[in-house]
């Protein structure tokens, strides 16, 4: 091949890989590049050619690539690799493929040098790669029996006998054909998913690099191995790794013992090759310092002499990456705003996750491969569907499954964990799980799955679809029941990166949290206030229930007011109790939302007991309980309207509001300034009413305490009417917080809870691109954000914007209603570290597009 590579149409489409080469990582491949940022260090790479993009798309369609060209840079009898190449290293691409060019000239040559043996098993192992990879053949067809005089010839056998052609002897078509596998299984529909689920575009394209083998054989000192600048799951700093004397890499059969590259026990290379050990730590360093980046280097040693096969960015967990972003921000290689964007947003899950307790008492039932860390209860489910069900009834459950596919994404996202009988850590279920930050156990050994049944067997235990376990991905361990869980240690370097991500993002970031407890997560995690607090919630304690049912039952406004005098004073201390924890932050509580029959028995064991309780005939409960029945209740009478119609339940919450802000305030010694949130408001006349009762109920605490407080009105924008009109709202509000969970249901006029019967399909025959209650629809309700927050702002320059629904944690919300200057978005607490870390990550990119678009202008 010549220095300028194979052209068609006026493009390079493979090139070798030199100092002076010209490679991109957008035409060739990040793998590409960097083996020449390797040689340009002075590194001993073997000789190694890029195929790009445009090729391999070539030749995935059937187009022809000069093999003689490209193998001739290594010679008459010449051993390669084949490595994907792919945009970026994570987005990961086919298995790489060694030895090709292996056949009976090669296997002779490597007898004579390195020994019948050495070269019978390279011969094996490639014959048995390239018919699982290449020819497609169930690996177990060309299995030689272990007594086999010559396990080569049986395997030469078994594969003409399979493929009805002989094994090829030609390395061009070898290479062709490696070249045409792996381009095609890159192109396909579940090689497109994985990568899409690591954040690749759909269409993102593949290189190929094709480079000598360095065999790691020889008769001085000879291995292979992998070096790495920091430990993977800690972060932890230092060169770490593994060697193995006389080996190969990928699938083929070991035959020397693995050894750490230092340590105190048994043998490491640092101690049978002091000089080789020291080279390498060296280069790690170099590595480290010119690519900028935690690198996992891939070695081997023939005779003596070390080769680097390979660099790329070290693989390593979540907490791993935090670590090593920040340390190399601290050391001055890279800057604080590379480091915020060095991290995945997420991947925070992650480390935000809880995990079981250690100390905790397990009743182990099944171990496996802990694919993805993190810890969870939940009830069990045996399809994709089923898991969708749970999530609609609010259930957690766990997704048990003998392997997942493509078609089960929905339903992993929709779990709280994944089982599966089959798989390891780079099957789909461990892949899809720790891109969504879900614990997964793969491989679970001896478990048998019947979704047929709906049940799991493992050592005579039987569980049933419904049962409760507990997973722990970080040891591969479910447990029968609810186990205790430990919340997640975040300081050091989680702390200091978000730190830095706040000083960068240009939207704030608050919390739904309904409980102390939640308020509490919050706090931890830097939200900036509560920016939803749903006070129904805090009615479900069994003492206030009954008070609840008592206050339904009433007949007159009166008798109404004075059942509710019963939960002032808890409403109260709930509100204190936030104010507290907050410390200063705004908390946005909404007055009450649901319809009142949800209070209500639905059985007749519970109707009874409430009969006995208020002291009425069962059958005056069971009439007044039909009466308040609603047909569609989401829509009925609830929000607003139960203000409007019934004002005793928002007085009450009001002035208990107002008195816990008083207290509060003296207790902290500032002022607290409360939001009152009004929900689903559809005209500016339930505004008026509602602030005018707010009003007065705030001058009524003011003089009774002798204190002076202000509050802010929010009026909580779910309905499409109340974002068409929300000019003439504005004018009595502080704050629009659009709620997007019902404003999709009602733009929509789809129920979220039945929604995931049918979603799928509608999904997957385009209907709509992604399920709206995920991914917020831009086009429709994304305008009626657009229009709301536009006539509001006209109405009320000043007014406060946000967005308080579950997609105001999603990374392309945030990024659309920072665009449109909303003001703050408010996600649930575990999802607030990622919001903070996604809106720096936004806004540095619009910064550094600004900066280029700028350069190019000027250019």
């Amino acid at each position: 091949m010549s220095l300028s590579g194979i052209a068609a149409e006026g493009r390079v489409l493979a090139a070798p890989i030199s100092a002076d080469a010209v490679l991109s990582a957008e035409r060739f491949g990040a793998r590409a590049v960097c083996l020449q940022r390797l040689i340009r260090l002075g590194l001993p790479v073997p000789c190694s050619v890029a195929i790009g993009f445009a090729a391999v798309h070539r030749i995935a369609d059937g187009g022809p690539l000069d093999m003689a060209a490209l193998l001739a840079p290594f010679g008459p009898l010449p051993l390669v690799s084949v490595r994907p190449s792919s945009g970026a290293a994570d987005w990961g691409g086919p298995r790489t493929i060694l030895d090709v060019g292996m056949n009976d000239a090669v296997r002779n040559a490597l007898a004579r040098d390195l020994g019948p043996e050495a070269a019978q098993a390279r011969y094996l192992n490639f014959i048995r790669a390239y018919a699982a990879d290449v020819a497609r053949l169930d690996p177990d067809t060309i299995e030689a029996p272990f007594d086999a005089v010559d396990p080569v010839a049986v395997a030469l056998t078994a594969y003409e006998r399979a493929t009805d052609a002989p094994f090829p002897q030609d390395p061009a078509e070898q290479l062709a054909q490696v070249l045409k596998s792996m381009a095609r299984a890159w192109e396909g529909v579940s090689a497109r998913l994985l990568r899409q689920a690591q954040g690749a575009p759909a269409d993102a394209g593949l290189g190929l690099v094709v480079q000598e083998m360095a065999t790691g054989l020889g008769h001085g000192e000879s291995g292979t191995g992998v070096i790495r600048s920091l430990d993977p799951v800690t972060g932890a700093a230092g060169a770490v790794g593994e060697y193995r004397r006389q080996a190969t890499f990928g699938e083929a059969r070991r035959s020397g013992a693995m050894m750490p590259l230092d340590g105190e026990a048994g043998p490491t290379l640092r101690g049978e090759a002091p000089a080789l050990h020291a080279e390498l730590v060296e280069m790690a360093a170099l590595c480290r310092q010119k690519l900028r980046d935690e690198m996992e280097i891939r070695f081997a040693i023939a005779d003596g002499k070390l080769w680097v096969i390979d660099a790329i960015p070290a693989r390593r967990s979540a907490r791993a990456a935090v670590a090593a972003a920040v340390r190399l921000a601290e050391e001055g290689i890279i800057s604080k705003q590379e480091a915020v964007l060095r991290v995945d947003p997420g991947a925070l899950p992650e480390l935000l996750h809880r995990r079981v307790d250690p100390a905790a008492k397990r009743d182990v039932i099944l171990k496996g491969i802990g694919a993805s860390p993190g810890g969870a209860t939940g009830r069990l489910t045996f399809s994709a569907r089923a898991a969708l069900a749970a999530e609609a009834h609010e259930i957690p459950c766990i997704l048990i499954r003998r392997e997942t596919t493509p078609e089960d994404i929905r339903g992993m996202q929709a779990a709280r964990a994944i089982v599966t009988e089959r798989g390891g850590m780079t099957s789909h279920a461990a892949v899809i799980a720790r891109g969504l930050g879900l614990p997964c156990i793969a491989g679970a050994s001896g478990l048998r799955v019947s979704t047929r049944n709906k049940t799991m067997t493992i050592g005579g235990r039987v569980f049933r679809e419904g049962d409760i376990i507990t997973v722990d991905g970080t040891t591969g361990e479910a447990m029968a029941g609810a186990i205790a869980m430990q919340e997640p240690s975040l300081d050091g370097p989680f702390a200091t990166l978000l730190d830095w991500a706040d000083g960068f993002r240009d939207i704030g970031v608050r919390a739904n949290a309904d409980t102390p407890a939640g308020a509490a997560v919050a706090h931890r995690f830097a939200a900036e206030g509560i920016g939803l607090c749903r006070t129904e919630h805090m009615f479900f304690e069994p003492s206030r229930l009954a008070v609840m049912r008592e206050m339904i039952f009433t007949d007159s406004p009166t008798d109404r007011a004075a059942a509710l005098e019963q939960l002032l004073p808890m409403q109260r201390q709930d509100f204190m109790e936030l104010f507290r924890i907050m410390a200063g932050h705004p908390v946005c509580i909404r007055l009450f939302d649901p319809p009142l029959h949800e209070f209500l028995p639905t059985d007749r064991e519970g109707l009874t007991a409430l009969a006995e309780s208020l002291d009425l005939p069962l059958s005056d409960v069971i009439r007044r309980v039909d009466s308040i029945t609603e047909f569609n209740p989401m829509l009925g009478l609830r929000g607003v309207r139960l203000g409007v119609t019934q004002p005793e339940i928002y007085e009450m919450q009001v002035r208990a509001i107002f008195e816990a802000t008083v207290e509060a305030s003296r207790i902290a010694g500032a002022a607290v300034v409360p939001e009152i949130m009004i929900p689903l408001v559809s005209a500016k006349r339930e505004v008026e009413l509602i602030k005018t009762r707010i009003d007065g109920v705030a001058a009524a605490v003011r003089n009774a305490s002798g204190q002076e407080f202000r509050y802010r009105l929010c009026v909580l924008v779910e309905t499409p009417r109340a974002a068409l009109r929300a000019g003439e709202i504005a004018v009595h509000a502080d704050i629009l917080s659009f709620g997007t969970n019902d404003l999709t249901q009602m733009t929509y006029g789809l129920s979220r809870d039945d929604a995931g019967r049918f979603m799928s399909s509608y999904v997957s025959s385009g209907v709509f691109p992604e399920d709206p209650f995920h991914t917020l629809d831009k086009e429709g309700v994304g305008e009626l954000l657009m229009m709301g927050a536009s006539r509001g702002r006209k109405a009320r320059p000043d007014i406060i914007l946000a967005v308080c629904g579950e997609h105001a944690g999603n990374v392309d919300t945030i990024d659309f209603v920072r665009k449109a200057g909303f003001t703050y978005v408010s996600c649930s607490p575990y999802r607030v570290p990622v919001a903070r870390l996604a809106a720096a990550h936004l806004a540095l990119r619009d910064r550094l597009e600004a900066v280029e678009t700028q350069d190019a202008a000027s250019a």
